[in-house]
């Protein structure tokens, strides 16, 4: 009777194991599918912009301590100087995106609130007169947010995603000096610092083991 009971009891465990599989396996393709429908947009927006001869760009840029600028907070990572901008942009935005859909649970729209309101805010009072476009600030956004969760949370998912990132892209962060005719380094350093800001102030309720061995000095 209670070895019924037990194997009972594991059965109805395991269902339930297997219904919270499929139920995060389900949040995941949505979340994927919704940076896939992104990184459309993004082309969509951009083969619009080079119909009508990039007139977008002066229009919905950001453009700092102007009134008429500041909807290029929203607007700016929508928009792209050409064709080859938002090619080199798509790459790190998939690998990178693909890495916050498959960790960070029900914080993704806080977490890219805090990087666009934050590093497009940041860039509107202090980056340089001229008209900033082009999604690489939230490119650096998510890599400060990546490398800098590895640290605050410390699990082994989060500390892997980190070293990934910063295997791939860690050169990336020459982006964030100035000097480079044509570069916003405004929007890469203040992207860049409001990802690592949102590490802090969102947490994203990863499911792994945190490492307690781990030495942040």
């Amino acid at each position: 009777m209670h070895r019924a009971k037990a194997v009972e009891g594991a059965v109805g465990t395991s269902t339930v194991a297997n219904m919270m599989n499929r139920d995060h396996m389900r949040a995941f393709f949505r979340r994927a599918a919704a940076l896939a429908a992104f990184v459309a947009l993004l082309w969509a927006v951009q083969v619009v912009n080079w119909i009508v001869g990039y007139g977008l760009n002066p229009a919905f840029g950001l453009i700092p301590r102007q009134p008429g600028g500041l909807d290029g907070v929203v607007a700016m990572p929508l928009l792209h100087g050409s064709f080859a901008h938002l090619m080199a942009n798509t790459p790190p935005l998939l690998v990178m995106g693909g890495l916050l859909v498959a960790t960070t649970t029900r914080a993704l729209l806080p977490v890219n609130a805090v990087v666009i309101g934050l590093g497009g805010g940041l860039v509107w009072l202090f980056g340089s007169s001229a008209i900033h476009i082009g999604a690489s600030g939230l490119v650096f956004g998510w890599f400060g947010f990546l490398m800098t969760r590895g640290l605050v949370d410390r699990s082994p998912i989060t500390l892997g995603a980190a070293l990934m990132v910063g295997v791939l892209y860690g050169s990336i962060l020459w982006g964030v000096l100035p000097g480079q005719p044509g570069v916003s380094w405004e929007a890469h350093m203040f992207g860049a610092l409001a990802g690592a800001a949102a590490a802090f102030l969102v947490r994203t309720r990863v499911h792994a083991p945190r490492l307690g061995s781990v030495d942040l000095d």
